[in-house]
């Protein structure tokens, strides 16, 4: 038996005026998913528990079948895992985000959590001369953190215990952690077009990481690299934006769980960094991009063949969350038909004729019109050997209500395979 996984990540979403009251997805031209909700059965499900942020950390986590309340602990340790880094009992990863903040009013508001997607290498350059800053202004801090490069705007700040050089052996018990579980922080995406006076860290270690963030706009100003992006007309990176704190989760293999092998083919370090702590094998695609130009078809060529040596394969398709955070209606629509008919479709196509099981679900809905993540319900499809059609025509919101419900989120794995998971 073969298992395919697509995640449209943030496609759900609330019907809309501008689409005659109709949601994106059902908007959307979907011949592949229609099919499949034709052939198999539909329902609601969702991957955030009440209490947890409603983001990818926590939904994908619950889609991939572990249960946050064990296993979550942060988004950044898992986004520390996707660069293979190791982090022990007592240290801590902190998602680093590279953005642009507009301070020529009344109040600074998040005018865009990507920095106008800064590439990779401007990244880089831009994380050195933070490191430099922190040695200058803050020397005791710098010899026990350092920033660590990611892809784009997505970075991280880490705190390891081995990195703490002459203050090794004053630091061994926990209360020398610099955070805590108490601190609370906003995800800047969720920021975008609103006031951040109010949104810095809260808890314990916000004071540094609210100075840290402070500091990274005298860093950055007149910085070569936020100067040639103005010149070439591009958002500058003003400032860090620190966020998604948090200790190594502990999460059993996959396997051990569920029985069967897997891949994750994505673009995104969240879903790799989950992928690594769960025992799966991650393929890399070139042209994935995790955003809005990424090559669909590429992902699902790279799917059909990973289907020849694992028992599962997952691709995750960033695009509709993308294309929600900037409010873009006629992108989130065009990304949903793109993975209807350059992923599902062909995919479907191949695995005719085999047993088979095929999961089309997003991880939670991102909103248009507040252009953030939202707690809530999403429609999920399975389909193929073994599944007894239940009357659906469409995939959708909608349709979906009518069809079975999940709860909790993290068992619709269990269901999807027909087993019943030896833990979480």
């Amino acid at each position: 038996m073969k298992y395919l996984i697509v995640i449209p990540d943030g496609a759900a979403d609330e019907p809309r005026d501008d689409l005659d009251g109709r949601t994106p997805l059902e908007a959307a031209s979907t011949p592949a998913i229609d099919g499949l909700a034709a052939r198999g059965r539909s329902g609601l499900v969702s991957h955030v528990p009440e209490g947890f942020p409603p983001g990818s950390e926590v939904a994908c986590m619950s889609l991939l079948g572990y249960d946050p309340h064990a296993c979550f602990t942060g988004r950044a340790p898992l986004e520390a895992a996707a660069s293979g880094i190791t982090l022990g009992p007592h240290d801590w990863a902190v998602r680093c985000n590279l953005v642009t903040i507009r301070d020529d009013g009344p109040t600074p508001i998040m005018e865009d959590f990507t920095a106008g997607h800064v590439s990779s290498e401007e990244a880089s350059e831009l994380l050195a001369a933070a490191g430099e800053g922190l040695a200058r202004e803050f020397p005791l801090v710098a010899e026990h953190w350092r920033f660590h490069p990611g892809v784009s705007y997505r970075n991280l700040l880490l705190f390891q215990r081995e990195t703490r050089g002459q203050l090794q052996g004053q630091l061994q018990d926990t209360a020398a952690e610099p955070l805590a579980d108490d601190l609370r922080t906003v995800p800047p995406h969720d920021l975008t077009d609103k006031p951040v006076a109010d949104a810095f860290p809260r808890g314990t270690g916000s004071r540094l990481l609210g100075e840290i963030m402070a500091a990274s706009g005298r860093w950055f100003a007149g910085h070569p690299v936020n100067l040639r992006r103005v010149e070439a007309g591009h958002r500058p990176a003003t400032h860090l934006w620190l966020w998604g704190a948090g200790r190594a989760p502990a999460m059993r293999p996959f396997s051990e769980i569920y029985g069967v092998s897997a891949t994750m083919i994505t673009a995104v370090d969240l879903l790799r960094g989950l992928a690594a702590l769960a025992g799966w094998r991650r393929r890399e695609v070139e042209g994935a991009t995790g955003y809005l130009d990424t090559d669909y078809a590429a992902k699902g060529r790279a799917a059909a063949e990973e289907l020849e040596r694992a028992d599962l394969v997952c691709v995750h398709v960033e695009a509709p969350d993308e294309a929600s955070h900037q409010g873009d209606t006629t992108e989130k629509i065009t990304a949903i038909e793109r993975i209807d008919e350059l992923i599902v479709g062909p995919l479907v196509e191949r695995l005719a004729g085999s047993e088979h099981r095929i999961l089309v679900c997003p991880d939670h809905p991102t909103l248009l019109a507040t252009k953030t993540h939202s707690r809530g319900l999403v429609p999920y499809v399975i389909a193929g050997t073994g599944i007894e059609p239940d009357g659906g025509t469409s995939y959708g919101e909608r349709t979906a209500a009518g069809g079975e419900s999940v709860e909790p989120g993290w068992r619709l794995m269990g269901r999807f395979l027909g087993t019943t998971p030896g833990g979480s």
